[in-house]
């Protein structure tokens, strides 16, 4: 069965000629996603990346971060050495932008060293041409000469999954893309709507049903995503939920990673993903709050339940920002608190100001 794009204001015909004008044109492409790639910035990444391929294109992939290694199956073994790390490989991620004279810019909307980490100045200094892809709200257009952004959909995974659709090479016809890349999109779609959890639309269903129809198999994407985890994530899970978490009068659940945590269960990037989700089981919790210590500030990750938003709580507490009911910031030492002990106090003063304040 052959599929249109659904109605999206950014995938007009005008936009696609101008992307397949672009992408002939270009020598060398880079695609690049934002900091501590998750399953949507590696899904949609790596499959525009084999889209390029298949069209004839020299490709790579410049990631701020090494990917965790819970999503390395996303990823063909030949393919590795197209992907690199800034995290791991600075010179190279360098003259990888250096070199390319079309850049795609997925699941982040500003060129910021909270987004883009050490890599946020080698792409906004580049001369290239850069092409957003992306969901989140309040892009910063002036920044990229061609803009693809859509916030009524699940993840970046999914929009690129339309673009996709509307270009010449597929027809419409999910089954024009490269197995891996069909691969990608789901797996980076399920992880971004908690395996069909939240932020689903009519186009997501429709495009899922279009890569089962293509021959996707999605109860190995599933076996691959939720288990294969160490014995470490589900203990700590079990003692974050039992021992640490914390719920506060207003309907907010809070839990907190600190560093001697973490190491004492060998945690690393990825093994902690989905956590803030689950005090939302809780009938009586309305926003969950996950703080998750780095190096000079805490990670946040907000979720909030219908009604509650998310993005402006990150927004006005956590110099972050994202989705109406899903949002992620930073606390940072010393300039919010002095220490790590005291983001517990920061964070029931900060949630009780906002859920008392109204938060449509």
């Amino acid at each position: 069965m052959t599929f249109s794009h659904y109605a999206m204001n950014s995938i007009t015909s005008g936009n696609i000629s101008r992307l397949c004008s672009l992408i002939d044109s270009a020598g060398y492409i880079t695609v690049t996603a934002h900091m501590k790639p998750d399953g949507d910035a590696t899904g949609s990444s790596y499959a525009l990346m084999r889209f390029l391929g298949a069209a004839g294109k020299k490709a790579c992939i410049v990631f701020p971060d090494r990917i965790p290694e819970s999503l390395a199956f996303i990823i063909d073994p030949e393919d590795r050495g197209k992907i690199i790390s800034a995290a791991d490989d600075i010179a190279s991620a360098t003259h990888a932008v250096a070199s390319s004279d079309l850049i795609f810019c997925l699941d982040f909307n500003r060129f910021s060293e909270s987004r883009c980490g050490k890599m946020a100045d080698i792409l906004s200094g580049s001369g290239a041409m850069k092409v957003l892809i992306d969901h989140h709200l309040s892009p910063e257009t002036e920044r990229f000469g061609l803009i693809f952004s859509e916030t009524e959909i699940s993840s970046t995974s999914e929009l690129l999954f339309w673009i996709l659709m509307a270009m010449p090479q597929t027809g419409g016809n999910a089954a024009m893309l490269p197995p891996p890349a069909r691969k990608a999109l789901l797996a980076g779609m399920t992880t971004d709507t908690n395996n069909f959890g939240n932020s689903v639309f009519p186009s997501t269903l429709k495009m899922a049903s279009a890569l089962l129809e293509a021959g996707t198999d999605r109860d190995d994407i599933l076996y691959h995503l939720y288990n294969e985890y160490g014995e470490n994530r589900v203990r700590l899970l079990g003692r974050l939920l039992y021992h640490d978490m914390k719920i506060t009068g207003d309907g907010v659940a809070y839990m907190i990673l600190d560093r001697k945590t973490l190491s004492e269960f060998d945690i690393h990037e990825g093994d902690t993903e989905g956590f803030v989700n689950r005090p939302l089981e809780i009938g009586k919790v309305r926003m969950s709050c996950l703080l998750k210590e780095d190096d000079g500030f805490f990670r946040v990750s907000l979720r909030s339940k219908r009604g509650i938003s998310a993005n402006r709580c990150a927004m006005e507490y956590f110099h972050g920002g994202g989705h109406e009911l899903a949002a992620g910031g930073r606390l940072y030492m010393p300039g919010d608190i002095a220490s790590p002990e005291e983001a517990a106090g920061y964070v029931e003063k900060a949630t009780h100001e906002f859920m008392t304040a109204g938060n449509e």
